[in-house]
């Protein structure tokens, strides 16, 4: 701030013997006054200036704290901000940490369960093997037993062939009521049968018991007249397309022929027993009939 300015003086020419006195007294005066109103504007300017001083510093002051409250409010919201984002990031990890061991779990619940397939594929594996061992197993006996069995039934039919063969040699061949055809005759179940094997006739046996009606045989119609076991002999009347005709006095194993309209071949009946009231034989067919579109 700029001093006061000084005040000019004109000091007036003394025009006399004491003209000095009053001038110094006036100079002095005015030099006193001088001096009062520099002091007083020296007073009003430190007045002023530690006002604006005070003002200042308060200023100052005020806006000192206001940065400290802001500062530490920053600070304050820095260190909450920093918490929370601690807070965050251990959120983070306790998540990451769970989801790799939920990731981990996870996991081993997979090879577990895999381990638990492959487990029991092993034991299909295992079961479908043993279960296939076994069958070969069990073909291989029956296979074995088949072929043991194949081996006895060939042996059978060896045997059965021989047997066969030698009945058919042993068959009486007999003639019959017609002089122009004779034929094997069996006389008991075995050599039918070895006839039957022969396959050259068709053969129905028949047990007949005397009755005044016929009893059917195949396609005829035989009726018991008179049984003669004693002697072995009998009666009969054969009805065949629609004509019966009597065979009396026949012996047993003795062949009875005659013609039917179905065949070229006679039919041939053979009564093999004899008991009272009764015979015991077979009727035997050609194979080939007319109306069948035989020759």
């Amino acid at each position: 701030m700029s001093s006061p300015q000084q005040p000019t003086y004109i000091i007036p020419q003394p025009t006399g013997p004491n003209w000095k006195t009053p001038v110094l007294v006036g100079a002095l005066v005015l030099l006193g006054a001088s001096n009062i109103y520099q002091y007083v504007q020296l007073d009003h300017v430190r007045t002023e200036t530690a006002g604006d001083v005070k003002k200042m510093a308060d200023t100052l002051a005020a806006q000192v704290e206001q940065m400290r409250i802001d500062s530490s409010a920053e600070v304050k919201q820095s260190r909450l901000k920093e918490e929370e984002l601690q807070a965050r990031l251990a959120d983070s990890r306790r998540a990451a940490e769970n989801a790799v061991g939920q990731a981990k779990l996870d996991a081993q619940r997979q090879v577990e369960s895999l381990q638990a397939k492959v487990a029991a594929e092993e034991a299909v594996q295992q079961k479908a093997i043993a279960d296939a061992k076994q069958s070969a197993d069990t073909a291989n006996t029956q296979v074995a037993a088949v072929s043991t069995d194949v081996g006895t039934v060939k042996s059978d039919l060896g045997n059965t062939k021989s047997q066969l063969e030698a009945t058919i040699a042993n068959l009486k061949r007999a003639q019959g009521d017609l002089d122009s055809h004779s034929s094997l005759i069996a006389t008991n179940s075995t050599e039918l049968k070895a006839l039957r094997e022969l396959g050259e006739r068709n053969y129905a046996e028949f047990t007949i018991t005397k009755s005044k009606q016929f009893t059917k045989v195949a396609d005829i119609m035989v009726e018991l007249k008179k049984a003669d076991p004693k002697k072995h002999r009998f009666t009969i009347s054969i009805t065949a397309d629609d004509a019966t005709v009597e065979k009396k006095d026949r012996n047993i194993n003795e062949p009875i022929q005659f013609y039917t309209k179905k065949a070229r071949q006679p039919y041939e009946i053979v009564v093999n027993d004899v008991k009272k009231d009764e015979i015991v034989g077979y009727l035997a067919t050609p194979k080939v009939t007319k109306d069948r579109g035989g020759a």
